[in-house]
């Protein structure tokens, strides 16, 4: 894959670790994963990462914003997420996953959501359950350790690390407003230092 295929420079992927995996590997994630190192950490293809992103921007782009639902209980996760929501208008649960949101319509914060992308599919798996439950589509992002069974799109990264998940975030805000004809470079005034947390 050639540079200009990449959504950001080789280096920028690999200075935010987002390439960096676990000890641990299931078999959904050996696709995905370039090699294995001596000290028994898993490395991620970056060509692969960066299709799904691009893949990933392409089909949320296909719903208004307020249909997509991006939900984080990891708390590295947080601040990419709430930049995605401020800048796109996605709906966001960073934190806490309130039960019953998207099964109960009797509740005050019963949303319906059209799409639901998590950060980790094992921390954020009540909302993969409801999502199921609902026949929503769900995208994960996905490391190396996670399960992908009942996952619609497996995004895979390191799910786990801040400068991870806010490359990730921002990254998919550029693709989002691009695939959404409202992107302009010159008038896109965030940077990836924004998306990450201190």
């Amino acid at each position: 894959m050639t540079k200009e295929e990449l959504l950001v420079p080789n280096e920028v992927f690999l200075k935010a670790g987002i390439h960096i995996g676990t000890k641990f590997k299931t078999k959904y994630m050996a696709d995905f994963i370039y090699k294995t190192r001596p000290d028994g950490l898993s490395v991620l293809n970056i060509q692969k990462i960066n299709e799904r992103l691009q893949v990933m921007g392409n089909f949320l782009a296909q719903y208004d914003p307020e249909d997509i639902l991006v939900v984080s209980r990891r708390e590295n996760g947080w601040l990419p997420v709430k930049m995605f929501g401020k800048i796109t208008g996605a709906r966001i649960v960073a934190e806490r996953y309130p039960p019953g949101i998207l099964t109960n319509p009797e509740l005050r914060d019963y949303i319906e959501p059209k799409i639901v992308v998590v950060t980790d599919s094992w921390p954020d798996r009540n909302a993969v359950k409801d999502a199921l439950k609902m026949g929503i589509p769900i995208i994960a992002l996905c490391d190396t350790n996670n399960q992908a069974n009942n996952l619609d799109l497996v995004v895979p990264c390191n799910n786990k690390g801040k400068k991870s998940l806010g490359l990730v975030f921002y990254i998919l805000t550029k693709e989002f407003l691009k695939n959404k004809g409202e992107y302009k470079e010159k008038d896109f005034k965030y940077k990836l230092e924004d998306f990450t947390p201190e």
